[in-house]
């Protein structure tokens, strides 16, 4: 086993965890708990006029004192119909909410509407449905009581209008969105060879952890709407228009709960709607796309696989809903009736704030009962509970192992801190392989502590390998101290923390769990994946390969930002350093257009010429949309050796990305052994943004 190689470097990279490009930072000012009461009657109808002294809250049974009593009036005649607003310039994005001191009520009696639109999940014909339809709302159907806000989401999260009822100042939002935006991101890929779309090529990637990443960031985006609504006490209601989110893997079902009880602890109640309007599914797909390869279109599989993924998609967009205290508009033409919803939901209501009386911050879950005081046959609606918060700062060093092998012990992910992870394989020996991992984590989720000077704060790291069996074969454990400049913690919130690491294992299939926790917060979050290192000596007549690295950065080894002793031989052994500078594994595969792109492999026992004791090898760099070749680099001869490594030949490949147009590619390295008559390609799946 290898012991672990920490290497902390500040990255730049375009889709950094959402949070941080809305500007807010959000801090707990009180222990203020707030409670939205809807109260009617046997037929549905609202109750008015009730006092503070007509309620009872109870939290574990316990009465609690009422410090704040509001009555939200809210008015259901429509406005006139308005003129369609005269064309302008996409006007100037708000970047946050404006806030309320805590427990003031910002808007009273207002209804509070967000018109969320996930350009990312959202084909162009799916994005004009949805703005045709949120124009005819604010045109003919917006009432006295609504104040609406405008969000978006593409390759980040914007405030795009702050509530207003100002309805040209919505419509010219709303027609200054420029059709097709992000819609590159929205078909969900290919995971199954046999009922993939037959583009002619050989070949079809494997995108099972491009789909996961993609559904995260869009969840990640509605967890992060969620927080920035938190401040406002009132009921929020966010109708968001996509076209349905595909789950793959535990790793969504865990950021889809997170996405909901931040919902539910903001108050803010999710009103999903289907932009594809009533969906007619034909057999095997329409024009859109190829015919599936194989049989599956003869044997039922590709039928059933569509109508499995269509149904995946709307029981995500139904559990958001349902969980948040909303309501899914599926399969229907007119998309206004999703907003109507929402607006008749939320009619007048009471708010209820309250100090708690028990004051213990120990993270349990504390349940809220709201009595009436009067005889009434009425209904009461209201949150059942919340978590209390637990402060970290308090822990034992014991508390601190016990939750750290207790979340590892967990079978489903944590998601408190944001982490990916990528693993490559490279060859050591016959039967030995460097298996690299590196680790992201958005710099904006990092909690920082004044030291001196500059600001720092330490996580842990735990990582464990095991094989089919279960049996743990390699394990890895780091602290680490990070300490910034203040330049550097200036950039923070638009950067990220990465962590690389590695283990020698022999060829099989593995499980590997990576967890990490910050130390100020005592956040944490885990990643979990299989991944597999294959026997290249059984390769046959095949030319042998490692993984494909795909990275859009390299940097000084001195770079690397921590306090951690490094073991700088093992870390110079690694495959991706190289006179002293250290390749940067994009764990995410997305980049920008204005990003160079480096590509790094190796070959083994390549055939080498007796006179020139040298192979010679053909390398070639292409990227692939559908069938079409996009781009593609002049055949290049390799016949240079690893330094210290027999039988090993690296391959780099550097690419200006700008001559790509946004959208989703296939990478392909062709490769050809001229003296030893074989040959083999690679192919990973990337994204290239704007």
């Amino acid at each position: 086993m290898w012991r672990s190689v920490a290497a902390w470097s500040l990255l730049v990279l375009v889709l950094a965890c959402v949070a941080q490009q809305t500007g807010i930072t959000f801090r707990a000012t009180s222990n203020l708990v707030i409670v939205n009461v809807f109260v009617r009657d046997r037929a549905g109808k609202e109750i008015a006029g009730l006092s503070k002294d007509d309620f009872t809250i109870l939290e574990d049974g316990k009465p609690q004192r009422i410090a704040i009593f509001e009555y939200q009036r809210l008015e259901s005649a429509p406005l006139t119909p308005a003129a369609p607003a005269l064309p302008s310039r996409k006007p100037a994005s708000a970047q946050a909410f404006s806030l309320p001191a805590p427990g003031k009520v910002q808007y009273p009696d207002r209804r509070l509407l967000v018109l969320f639109f996930d350009h990312s999940s959202m084909p162009p014909a799916d994005q004009v449905r949805a703005h045709e339809a949120a124009l005819k709302f604010v045109r003919e159907q917006m009432q006295p009581a609504d104040l609406v806000a405008i969000m978006s989401f593409s390759s980040q999260l914007t405030v795009e209008q702050d509530f207003t009822d100002d309805r040209d100042a919505l419509e010219r939002v709303i027609r200054s969105f420029r059709t097709g935006e992000a819609s590159e991101l929205a078909v969900e890929a290919e995971t199954d060879e046999e009922t993939a779309e037959d583009t002619g090529a050989a070949f079809t990637a494997d995108e099972s952890e491009f789909n996961i990443f993609n559904t995260d960031r869009k969840l990640a985006a509605l967890q992060t709407a969620a927080r920035m609504l938190a401040p406002l006490p009132e009921k929020k209601a966010l109708i968001y228009f996509s076209s349905g989110l595909g789950r793959t893997g535990v790793e969504n079902d865990s950021q889809l709960r997170s996405a909901i009880n931040a919902a539910v602890r903001a108050n803010v109640s999710f009103y999903p709607v289907d932009a594809r309007g009533l969906i007619a599914t034909i057999a095997g797909g329409d024009a859109s796309r190829a015919s599936p390869r194989g049989s599956s279109i003869f044997s039922g599989q590709a039928q059933r696989q569509q109508m499995a993924r269509l149904h995946s998609q709307q029981e995500t967009l139904v559990a958001l809903a349902e969980d948040t205290g909303g309501k899914a508009f599926l399969d229907a033409n007119d998309l206004t009736l999703g907003i109507r919803q929402a607006q008749n939901d939320i009619r007048s209501y009471y708010i209820l704030g309250y100090y708690p009386s028990n004051q213990a911050q120990d993270g349990r879950f504390r349940r809220i009962e709201v009595r009436l005081n009067r005889p009434l046959q009425a209904r009461l609606d209201y949150r059942r509970g919340y978590f209390a918060p637990k402060e970290f700062a308090k822990y034992t060093e014991s508390d601190k192992e016990q939750q750290l092998q207790e979340a590892l012990a967990l079978g489903d992910p944590i998601t408190d801190l944001p982490l990916a992870l990528e693993v490559n394989y490279f060859r050591l020996a016959r039967d030995r392989y460097f298996v690299p991992v590196s680790v992201k984590i958005p710099g904006a989720e990092i909690a920082l502590a004044r030291r001196g000077s500059g600001e720092s704060t330490e996580l842990d790291f735990i990582g464990q390998v095991r094989d089919v069996k279960g049996q743990l074969v390699a394990t890895v454990r780091d602290a680490i101290r990070v300490r910034l400049r203040p330049e550097d913690v200036a950039q923070l919130a638009r950067r990220n923390f990465q962590y690389d690491t590695g283990f020698t294992l022999p060829p099989g299939e593995y499980r590997l769990k990576f967890l990490a926790r910050e130390n100020q917060s005592g956040r944490i979050g885990t990643f979990e994946t299989p991944f597999r290192v294959p026997d290249l000596s059984s390769a046959g007549d095949r030319l042998r390969v490692s993984s494909l690295v795909l990275a859009s950065q390299r940097e000084p080894l001195e770079a690397a930002v921590g306090a951690a002793t490094r073991n700088r031989k093992l870390l110079a052994s690694s495959p991706l350093v190289e006179a002293n500078q250290k390749l940067v594994p994009s764990v995410t595969r997305v980049f920008r257009r204005d990003q160079n792109l480096y590509v790094y492999l190796e070959v083994y026992d390549p055939a080498v010429d007796p006179a020139e004791r040298q192979p010679s090898v053909l390398g070639e760099l292409a990227f692939y949309r559908g069938k079409m070749r996009a781009l593609h680099s002049p055949p290049v001869r390799l016949s240079e050796a690893a330094r210290g490594r027999p039988g090993v030949l690296p391959v780099r490949f550097q690419a200006e990305l700008k001559d790509l147009a946004p959208g989703r590619y296939v990478c392909q390295v062709s490769l050809v052994d001229q003296l030893g008559k074989r040959f083999a390609f690679v192919r990973a799946p990337m994204v290239v943004l704007p």
